[in-house]
């Protein structure tokens, strides 16, 4: 009976958890609902970096929580960051009982903070719904174990697997409400990836456009030669574009960081960026999930390397012909033994278009 209401009050956390989606990074989306006596008495979520964790917001408005069950989608930390420790919040409360749905994988916590609590003579379990508080935090799980970004590409194509025109011509291929959602994977995003080749094509904005409070994603530009025009609109945008180059073009350097971009010197591998050095990278700053938009170049290399954690492609019901471009330039794949393959994870529609998910294998 316990177990059954462990996970009721553990999935009103996780959807807590789930309002801080556009708001918190570098941090991870937590979720606590405080319970006595079967009764909610405070519940809070992490909103932004610097501002009260989770179980802070949920012990705030509240006089009395001895004997409290705290509800948890990550385990308390343990350690002074940009605010205290949420594990002496909790044993100086009183509360009696703390069940965590995953363990923090964060090396400054992962376990310490559980340990504190049981130390402290407070009941603690941890587990209880676990896979969604996973899903909650792939980015963060990600680059707290593999120093990495956890990297979803968005794509789009016909029926007949084109993303443009022969031309080049894209606009639009998808739905509106297609292109509404691919905004919010852009809002629950800490970075879009492009390639230069792109912004040369589109001068897209790569910004998120959606309702409510929105950390926008940082924009990174993966440009080898240096060839981003200064009048790019990127820019000029709120918020961070950064471009990562191979080229030691000083004065071209000073030009674009003079109108607002970040340039990066980073290795390179076979005449382009070495992807491994540009996760590195990403990884060091602090960017939890990475979601490319790109053309068939940069989206083949990513595929060829295995960097790709997750695939988003929409399908709509048009036909582009045969002269139409492409998803990934694998000039590698020249017999069906090389061929990628895919595990289709979800199938839904959005407006007149298909979204499918898809993980490698």
């Amino acid at each position: 009976m316990s177990s059954v209401r462990d996970a009721f009050y553990m999935a009103q956390a996780i959807s807590l958890a789930k309002k801080g989606r556009y708001t918190t990074d570098p941090n991870p989306r937590v979720g606590c609902v405080l319970v006595r006596d079967g009764e909610v008495i405070g519940q809070g979520w992490h909103v932004k970096a610097g501002q009260g964790h989770a179980e802070v917001e949920a012990l705030k408005n509240v006089p009395d929580a001895k004997g409290a069950t705290a509800y948890v989608t990550l385990e308390p930390c343990s350690h002074q960051g940009r605010t205290p420790p949420c594990c002496d919040a909790l044993i100086k409360a009183g509360v009696s009982r703390v069940v965590a749905a995953m363990q923090d994988p964060n090396p400054q916590v992962s376990g310490s903070g559980l340990k504190k609590l049981k130390v402290a003579g407070i009941e603690v379990i941890c587990g209880v719904l676990q896979e969604d508080a996973l899903a909650l935090n792939r980015g963060f799980i990600k680059r707290m174990t593999d120093s990495r970004p956890f990297v979803r590409s968005k794509l789009a194509m016909s029926l007949d697997g084109r993303t443009a025109m022969a031309s080049g011509e894209s606009k639009w291929i998808t739905s509106n409400e297609a292109r509404a959602d691919v905004h919010r994977l852009r809002a629950e995003s800490s970075a879009i990836l492009t390639g230069i080749n792109t912004v040369l094509a589109d001068d897209p904005a790569l910004n998120a456009r959606v309702d409510g409070d929105v950390l926008q994603p940082v924009r990174v530009v993966l440009d080898t030669h240096l060839n981003m025009p200064v009048t790019a609109q990127m820019a000029k945008l709120p918020g961070r574009s950064l471009i990562l180059t191979c080229a030691q073009d000083e004065q071209k350097q000073g030009a674009l960081q003079q109108v607002g971009f970040e340039v990066y010197q980073l290795p390179c591998k076979n005449g382009r960026l070495d992807l491994q050095a540009v996760m590195d990278f990403l990884g060091q700053q602090q960017i939890n999930e990475l979601l490319v938009e790109a053309g068939s170049v940069l989206n083949g290399a990513l595929l060829d390397e295995d960097w790709v954690d997750e695939y988003v492609i929409y399908m709509a019901p048009c036909i582009l012909g045969d002269q139409g471009r492409g998803l990934f330039n694998l000039p590698g794949l020249q017999q069906m033994a090389d061929k990628k393959q895919l595990k289709l994870r979800d199938v839904r529609q959005v407006g007149q278009d298909l979204k499918l998910t898809y993980t490698p294998l």
